[in-house]
């Protein structure tokens, strides 16, 4: 590493030496960390109450106002001082709430003023004061008091840049949201995006639950779960992967309409669309099916991009320009591959040989242990899935790759699923439940086969969950929403560690 690589760190170390030695006297004058400061007034809200005053009306009125936050600017010239602070006062937009404060001898008092002199960028002050507005019109406050709350020992990113290397911003988002208005605004979408769901689940007659996190069974979904141990009970639990076989059992149990906004875990790679830890909207409702659950998904979504995008349906990610406000397209898999590989036009895209010497041709390999449905779905995603850039519900999926989906009544070796892809992405996956007991434990002895086949995502075998279908689960529809997806496509952003505010990351070192 050169020495110009170098010195940004040991600026940075100098910059901390420098303000644990204001640090340490502040201590030495007992006058650090105080909590009896009382903030009266949000810095948005002043801004739109008194923002639009003139010059002489808002001077007429003497506001008195109770201000606090962080120090973003400081221009220090003799016997008076201007500095802005930053608060998170109208955290719903995501836009940080900002006023300029006035510091002088004569109205603040020289020693304050003295004392405000040496303190740094990124410290938390209190100030309390008259609102003024200076010649150019910029709403003040001229400050009677003022006082340091926190102080910063590290200093914040040049103004100008701001937190640019997108690694320190996942590892240090509390950083990222302090200087970077484009990541406020995305997690305050996400928030509206949550808010919206759960208005609509509710609105739709829908009850929200809470299910477990650890299970003594991972299942709801084809994953490689994480391990713990409970050590009171002295036994091995999974970090759920899917709450689906938990919210099954509600409806048996007579709850008919049911969601989860949960936390989900799979101990699987990561990409701009993975992440191990990750959140997901579950939903299941009695006596309907497939059809239904693919209309209450494309209400929820466009609900979800109304609130999130001022009433904007039709939005632009990653320069492609998608309506949402259109009904989405419904194309099967075998269309969707014949669409996009004319080579497999004549194909039986149910004949395992052909489909494993074609995907061969493309250079994806296969393993014994998977059938025609599983081989077909790889197709699919070879050669379609990359083309579903509008919203596209994608249905008839084989059986072989759906074991907790219902068979379709005329075709047996598919099953009643969809998924929504928009963008090339997978955004939801929903069905008609299984709930013929019997059909359901077969399919979990296959998958307990494809486990000891060495298929590390492969489902347990659920007794308990049998057991529970034994006793009768009505016709029931469920469907699974992906919301960091959602987020990344209603706030443009290009990776899931940006809709995240704390993603996985490796090791510092």
């Amino acid at each position: 590493m050169s020495e110009a690589q170098h010195e940004p760190v040991q600026d940075e170390n100098k910059i901390i030496a420098e303000r644990r030695e204001k640090l340490t006297r502040l201590r030495s004058e007992g006058a650090v960390f105080p909590n009896d400061f009382v903030r009266q007034h949000g810095m948005a809200a002043l801004a739109a109450q008194y923002g639009e005053l003139d010059k002489p009306t808002l001077e007429a009125k003497q506001i008195q106002v109770s201000v606090a936050g962080r120090m973003i600017l400081k221009r220090v010239m003799g016997k008076a001082s201007f500095a802005t602070l930053q608060d998170g006062s109208d955290a719903g937009s995501g836009i940080a709430g900002r006023v300029q404060i006035y510091i002088t001898n004569d109205v603040t008092g020289a020693d304050a003023h003295e004392a405000f002199k040496h303190w740094d960028m990124g410290d938390i002050l209190g100030v309390t004061g008259t609102l003024f507005k200076t010649n150019k019109g910029e709403l003040t406050v001229n400050a009677s008091s003022v006082r340091l709350l926190t102080k910063s020992l590290r200093p914040l990113p040049e103004k100008f840049h701001g937190l640019t290397d997108h690694e320190v911003r996942y590892r240090q988002r509390y950083v990222d949201l302090i200087v970077n208005e484009s990541a406020r605004k995305v997690f305050a979408a996400r928030s509206k995006v949550v808010q919206s769901i759960r208005e609509t689940m509710t609105g739709e007659g829908y009850l929200e639950v809470e299910t477990p996190m650890m299970h003594t069974i991972p299942g709801g979904a084809a994953a490689r779960p994480f391990k713990t141990h409970h050590n009171a009970l002295d036994m091995e639990l999974y970090l759920r992967i899917a709450p689906e076989l938990y919210l099954k059992r509600l409806v048996v149990g007579g709850m008919e309409r049911v969601f989860e906004i949960n936390r989900n875990f799979r101990n699987e790679g990561m990409s701009t669309r993975h992440n191990p830890e990750f959140t997901m909207m579950e939903m299941y409702c009695a006596y309907e099916n497939v059809h239904y659950m693919m209309d209450l998904t494309e209400r929820i979504i466009r609900n979800a991009a109304a609130k999130a995008c001022q009433g904007a349906t039709t939005l632009s990610y990653q320069g492609q320009s998608i309506d949402l406000g259109k009904p989405f397209a419904r194309l099967a898999i075998p269309d969707a591959i014949r669409q996009f590989d004319p080579q497999s036009d004549t194909m039986d895209l149910r004949d395992r040989k052909s489909l494993a010497a074609r995907l061969y041709r493309m250079g994806v390999s296969t393993t014994k242990h998977q059938g025609w449905g599983a081989l077909q779905l790889m197709l699919f995603e070879t050669v379609a899935e990359k083309h579903l850039i509008d919203p596209t519900f994608v249905t008839d999926y084989p059986a072989e790759v759906s074991p907790l989906a219902r068979r379709n009544d005329a075709d047996p070796e598919l099953v009643d699923r969809f998924e929504l892809f928009i963008d090339a992405k997978e955004i939801a996956n929903g069905f008609s439940e299984l709930n013929d007991p019997e059909d359901q434990a077969a399919r979990f002895h296959e998958q307990a086969k494809k486990k000891d086949a060495g298929d590390h995502e492969a489902m347990y075998y659920d007794a308990d969950y049998i057991r529970a279908l034994e006793y009768g689960l009505p016709p029931t529809a469920g469907a699974g929403i992906g919301v960091d997806r959602m987020v990344m496509l209603l706030t443009d952003s290009p990776s899931i560690r940006d809709v995240i505010l704390f993603p996985h990351m490796r090791h510092e070192s």
